[in-house]
């Protein structure tokens, strides 16, 4: 009786143990039987959780989004909001422009020169924007919209915003100073940032540097910096005024030195091929 009731025990546990084996088969089969109450209760949370899963993964993408909208205004790409200097103060702009610069100066201290462009650009932004709240909605500035190519980002409707902040009774004389000195600081050091870039846009240098010309004739980085943009565009004569005019402000420096010398050779060279043709 006793190994009767030990094969009923036995044929019982092997039958549950099949049965299991069972509905862990009819679970994946997806056949027509309703399936238990614990496996659907089971589903419905596994659905839950691929529905918070997907929540939360939309949330990241936005954040992802608005991190690399971020890091392009940060590092000189597209900027597709106005400034904030457009809905504030006058002081409170100058201080974001001088902050943009400061950072921009150091990021060049730093050798990244491509944080340091957008940083610059920013500040120039911020000016631009000081400018409209001085109600000069049309001033413009001619920005860059890659940090390394210096493609056209923005019209030049006015050479520099200078002039809207001299005229402004909104500003004490050392804000506009701050101002005009910062904005002139920007685009030398744009031109210094270009110049170290793998691919340099000559261009680009030149257009910076002549604007710092207009109000300062005699800086010697801008002068300098000019030179070399039209050497490297190929117009050397206007290479040669340029850097002989470097010259004169620092009649010990090597580099403008060697540039003109190189330029002088290009003109030697230029004209004694012009000659042979001629003849």
């Amino acid at each position: 009786m006793s190994q009767v009731r030990q094969a009923a025990h036995d044929g019982s546990s092997r039958a549950e143990a099949g049965g299991s084996v069972r509905r862990r088969d009819g679970g994946g089969g997806g056949g027509g039987a309703a399936q238990p109450p614990s496996l659907r209760t089971k589903d419905a949370r596994i659905q839950l959780q691929h529905q918070n899963q997907n929540q939360q993964h939309q949330q990241v993408q936005q954040q992802q989004q608005r991190h690399h909208h971020q890091h392009q205004q940060h590092h000189g790409g597209p900027m597709l909001r106005q400034p904030a200097a457009a809905h504030s103060e006058p002081a409170d702009a100058v201080r974001r422009a001088l902050d943009f610069k400061t950072q921009g100066t150091q990021c060049y201290k730093d050798k990244k020169y491509r944080e340091a462009i957008g940083k610059y650009h920013r500040a120039l932004l911020e000016m631009k924007g000081l400018c409209r709240v001085l109600g000069d909605p049309d001033i413009g500035y001619a920005g860059s919209g890659s940090a390394g190519t210096g493609s056209t980002a923005a019209t030049t409707k006015s050479p520099l915003l200078l002039p809207s902040v001299s005229k402004s009774g909104s500003l004490t004389e050392e804000q506009k100073g701050a101002v005009e000195n910062a904005e002139l600081e920007c685009y030398n050091s744009l031109a210094a940032c270009l110049l170290q870039m793998e691919l340099v846009n000559y261009e680009r240098v030149k257009e910076y540097c002549l604007k710092v010309l207009r109000k300062e004739g005699e800086n010697f980085k801008a002068l300098y910096r000019s030179g070399v943009a039209y050497y490297h565009l190929g117009d050397f004569h206007k290479a040669l005024h340029y850097l002989k005019e470097s010259h004169k402000q620092e009649p010990s420096d090597t580099n403008v030195i060697r540039y003109i010398q190189l330029t002088e050779m290009k003109i030697r060279r230029t004209a004694q091929r012009e000659k042979k043709d001629a003849t």
